[in-house]
């Protein structure tokens, strides 16, 4: 706890909160639209679930560094190039999430109308599984940028469990302003593509700056917000 008490230990938690509100801000709009395919009634509960389920995802991985460390280490090597358990995760995280976007936006242009047959609503457990397999891409990128900025474990749990209780309160009204508006959900949908793109091409080694990635997000939401004004 001791810490908590140093210049240095509150400037790594107050940053180290801060990024992971950023991080988790991708699995927020994730956990919104998978949620939205349940009934009312059932996708507050789903939203909670999902984030308190990130939250002890990212809690555990941060409990067992040192296995989040020898994820690094190659496991074969394909085409002259080393492929870890990370990598691993990450293009499979990437592929799903480029699949489940892909199909999301199917389904938004198409309607009702576009199938031959009814569209079976997802059940409870289904949404909650498909954010658990998400949650775990997403927590690998959030604890392995924990580790890199903080020596103390302490700081880094507390970071993720204050970034998650903000994410708590940010979830509804993401939830509802996105569900009201469909071009803004298409433009969230675009968002998991491009983050799909990039986390199946960090897997690869071609690693796409963050920074890229969050201008063209930030563009794209300020162009949206003049065609809403």
């Amino acid at each position: 706890m001791d810490a908590f008490f140093t210049a240095s230990g509150l400037l790594a938690l107050v940053t180290l909160t801060f990024l992971e509100i950023v991080l988790g801000v991708d699995n927020v709009i994730f956990i919104s639209i998978l949620s939205s395919r349940l009934p009312k009634a059932q996708q507050g509960r789903a939203r909670r679930t999902g984030l308190l389920a990130a939250m002890g995802m990212r809690i555990l991985l941060l409990l067992s560094i040192a296995w989040v460390i020898r994820l690094t280490a190659p496991l074969f090597t394909t085409f002259g190039r080393p492929i870890s358990g990370r990598d691993l995760i990450l293009i499979a995280g990437g592929l799903f999430l480029l699949g489940k976007a892909t199909l999301e936006i199917h389904e938004g242009l198409e309607g009702e109308e576009g199938h031959t047959a009814a569209r079976v609503a997802p059940s409870f457990g289904a949404v909650i599984a498909q954010i658990m397999v998400l949650d775990i891409v997403f927590s690998l990128d959030s604890v392995i940028t924990a580790v890199g900025m903080a020596e103390d474990l302490s700081i880094m749990v507390a970071a993720v469990v204050l970034a998650v209780g903000v994410m708590m309160f940010s979830a509804e009204p993401i939830s509802a302003f996105v569900s009201r508006r469909p071009t803004v959900k298409m433009l969230a949908l675009s968002f998991l593509l491009l983050i799909g793109v990039s986390l199946v091409g960090d897997g690869l080694g071609m690693h796409i700056p963050k920074g890229y990635i969050y201008f063209a997000m930030g563009f794209s939401v300020f162009v949206e917000m003049v065609n809403l004004r």
